[in-house]
């Protein structure tokens, strides 16, 4: 798909990667941000060496830190700016969005308190929720920029909507795959960053491969629970948007949850670590909304409410770690039960 216009919300890596994956396709992007450097930036010299070293943005991608600049004439919405600050976002975009626009959402996490998916904040701000897609997958912006091989998955109701952004986005490089379950895909995407956290934590910790395999499928034990038990397909766990992201966020020093992870072992606060890297550790965040949710469910998710206990509750990991190994081992796969 070519010779469209995209408003492309957010400036981040993830973002900008989006908007050169877009714009290489042939068509056009207006990126928006709240900051004036990277527009400055992008405008002028057409890169983000904050978020994204080394990579130019073809000569089709501008910027503004306007919303109604950067909506106008849109064909479709990306929206690709942290969890935290998305509903504000999406409400300050909403006067300039049409009810017939197409909006993607790369956003990951469970708002606080709501226990919404990233999909029905948008959609509780700008309205008609068949129009909105998410995209979730194992999708490091910085192997994206140059090309390397990368999937994802894309899920919307509207199968319409889906085919959409699949052909603006699908390319020999970046493969796109569909699906209907949109409640499976945010929630994989949201918890695999908590995952990551706990990964990193232990290899910070001098814990050996074995140890984080046995995170990792735990983990994605506790993912499929939860999507279980929020309406969602387990199946979804298995791939692209569930074990796919969670191994790549997991084992990759392209990851910041992962990276985070280390360096809280090594001990660095969250707040040093986000200043350091001018960049929202997700998984933060959503250690606390997964651990909300999962309560208001009934849903066991013991690697989770660990690092909820360690990020907020002043734990220490000698303890989190004592707590979790005191467990008795239950059914491999339980809690995936009508």
């Amino acid at each position: 798909m070519s010779d469209m216009h995209i408003a492309l919300i957010g400036t981040g890596s993830w973002g900008t990667a989006m908007a050169g994956l877009v714009a290489s396709n042939g068509n056009s992007v207006t990126m928006w941000s709240y900051d004036l450097d990277p527009v400055t930036e992008i405008n002028e010299r057409h890169t983000n060496e904050c978020f994204l070293k080394d990579f130019k943005l073809p000569e089709t991608v501008t910027a503004t830190n306007s919303h109604d600049e950067a909506l106008a004439g849109a064909d479709a919405a990306i929206f690709a700016v942290p969890s935290a600050f998305l509903r504000g976002v999406a409400r300050d975009c909403a006067p300039f969005i049409s009810d017939a626009l197409p909006v993607l959402c790369l956003a990951k996490g469970i708002e606080l308190g709501s226990g919404l998916l990233m999909s029905d904040v948008i959609a509780s701000e700008i309205g008609h929720p068949e129009r909105i897609a998410a995209l979730s997958g194992p999708n490091h912006a910085e192997e994206i920029c140059r090309g390397a091989l990368s999937a994802s998955t894309i899920a919307c109701e509207s199968t319409e909507i889906g085919e959409f952004f699949k052909e603006l986005t699908l390319s020999p490089s970046f493969r796109v795959y569909l699906s209907s379950d949109m409640v499976g895909v945010e929630l994989c995407g949201a918890m695999k960053n908590v995952m990551a956290i706990i990964c990193g934590i232990a290899a910070g910790s001098g814990m050996g491969d074995n140890a984080l395999a046995l995170i990792m499928t735990r983990g994605l034990a506790e993912i499929s629970r939860l999507v279980h038990a929020c309406g969602g397909e387990a199946m979804t766990c298995m791939g692209l948007a569930g074990m796919g992201d969670l191994i790549v966020t997991c084992t990759s020093q392209h990851s910041r949850n992962r990276t985070f992870g280390e360096a809280f072992a090594h001990g660095e606060t969250l707040k040093e670590y986000q200043d350091r890297r001018r960049m929202v550790v997700e998984g933060a965040a959503a250690a606390r909304s997964v651990s909300e949710l999962a309560r208001s469910k009934g849903v066991d998710v013991p690697l989770t409410f660990a690092l909820e206990k360690l990020l907020y509750g002043g734990e220490t990991i000698e303890s989190a770690l004592a707590a979790l190994v005191s467990r008795i081992p239950n059914e491999e796969f339980y809690g995936l039960e009508d």
